[in-house]
């Protein structure tokens, strides 16, 4: 299989898929190796395929809002490295996702790093991960903001109240 049709295979992998495809289940699939999945995904990002990277794995835009419906909101925190894991916590157990994570940082600007955190188990998959590299807020000495989705009101305060309890929200 040459690296076109490789690509378009990859494309169509995802265009049947409903959650993110890791780069490593991609590779398995098409005999080669994660980092030739790496720079094939950068090639068709580059070509106008509208990939997204989350934790999980590659899936295509349209894919991904298909399966965000709710209320969406932004709340900024501040915490140091052991308050991430109690903060996700908080977040996914009053009924939130946790879309992204955006930090403001003094050269390159907004920086969003995408989580797609709905559950504990992704919240633990997401805290093994961040043993391999810094989480963003590390640049900005805790501070950030997350973008999270909740299907109502209601969790979005429940979300609020748990993290103030915490003493990680900042308000106004």
């Amino acid at each position: 299989m040459n690296a076109e049709m490789r690509r378009n295979e990859i494309l169509k992998i995802l265009s049947h898929a409903d959650s993110p495809v890791s780069a490593k289940i991609l590779a398995n699939k098409l005999n080669v190796s994660r980092q030739v999945i790496v720079g094939d995904v950068a090639i068709l990002r580059a070509c106008g395929s509208n990939l997204i990277a989350t934790p999980k794995g590659y899936i295509l835009q349209s894919k991904l809002q298909m399966t965000d419906k709710g209320i969406s909101h932004q709340i900024a925190c501040a915490h140091d490295a052991e308050g991430m894991l109690s903060e996700l916590y908080a977040i996914v157990d009053a009924g939130c996702k946790v879309i992204d994570v955006i930090v403001e940082h003094p050269v390159y600007g907004q920086l969003i790093g995408l989580l797609q955190l709905s559950t504990r188990n992704d919240v633990d998959e997401f805290i093994i991960r961040c043993s391999e590299a810094q989480p963003l807020s590390y640049l900005t000495g805790g501070l950030h903001l997350h973008t999270v989705l909740c299907p109502d009101e209601a969790a979005f305060e429940r979300a609020k109240e748990a993290l103030n309890k915490l003493g990680i929200l900042l308000t106004e």
